[in-house]
């Protein structure tokens, strides 16, 4: 397994740098929590599906994330939606700074878990990177960062944080799916569009089958869905230069979601669905 595990991180390693050196003119800001709507309370008499990821998942403003547009295709009497999901952060800093345990205190069996990280992951380790970079890959190395507080970070990689969420939501009874990064836009000198994320999708791939949970490739379903329209269609769907969706992005992305998710084995979420969800199927 370590050998295998290796192998597919060298394999990344090509891809990692390329989107490393156009993450360093990257200008996105950090989305502050005060400019977030306040969190629902958790209906314990409900199955909670809960949303962790960074601001391709929620947002404010002109931008929007997939997660805000999940409610819309669930009978809100079967299940409770909370998306905790936040700008600016990573797999590594959903971690430090202890938004995962909260949401895992309020985890309960039944529940279904959507993760998503991997935007802000690939930029460096330490203040250049606004300490929110994870080691590339899904090994078990660690990297010590010293923050200007003096505190002494150990940093791990995407995979391994991946790993713990999926472990520790399984262990609460959860349903856990692991998804791929949205993609951002991109098309070549033909106009055509180019798919996203083919280093990282093995590594978020390999962290579901490593703990046995649901893997969904979020990426590669919005690509298709895109490559087949005209670019000026998926133009639309952005409020910045190509990381940020608009409300119709968001919502084109969300019901990527709903489809993924009606695809995987188990049908986690159909029993969730009301009508407009169940017309939601991933196209052939």
């Amino acid at each position: 397994m370590e050998r295998k595990l290796a192998r597919r991180v060298w394999l990344g390693i090509a891809g990692a740098a390329a989107l490393l050196a156009a993450c360093a003119q990257d200008e996105r800001p950090i989305v502050k929590d005060s400019d977030l709507p306040v969190d629902s309370p958790v209906d314990r008499d409900l199955p909670t599906l809960w949303i962790a990821g960074d601001s391709t998942v929620r947002n404010g403003g002109v931008q929007r994330g997939w997660g805000q547009d999940i409610e819309r295709f669930v009978d809100r009497k079967k299940i409770h939606v909370v998306n905790r999901a936040i700008g600016g952060r990573s797999s590594r800093t959903f971690f430090t700074e202890g938004r995962w345990d909260k949401m895992l205190a309020e985890m309960k069996a039944g529940d279904l878990v959507l993760i998503q990280f991997g935007h802000n992951d690939q930029g460096p380790l330490g203040e250049e990177g606004k300490f929110r970079g994870s080691i590339k890959g899904i090994g078990e190395e660690t990297q010590q960062v010293t923050r200007p507080d003096g505190v002494v970070e150990t940093v791990h990689s995407f995979g391994w944080y991946l790993r713990h969420y999926a472990r520790t939501a399984k262990e609460k009874g959860a349903t856990v799916v692991l998804c791929s990064p949205v993609p951002h836009k991109k098309f070549d000198a033909a106009g055509k569009f180019v798919a996203d994320w083919a280093f990282l999708k093995p590594w978020v791939k390999a962290a579901a089958e490593t703990e046995k949970v649901l893997y969904m490739d979020l990426c590669g379903i919005v690509c298709a869905g895109y490559a087949a329209m005209p670019p000026s269609q998926v133009e639309g769907f952005f409020a910045d230069k190509g990381t940020h969706t608009n409300r119709e992005g968001a919502l084109y992305n969300a019901r990527c979601v709903i489809a993924g998710l009606r695809a995987l084995p188990g049908k986690p979420v159909e029993r969730f669905l009301n009508e407009e969800g169940r017309g939601i199927q991933l196209t052939p």
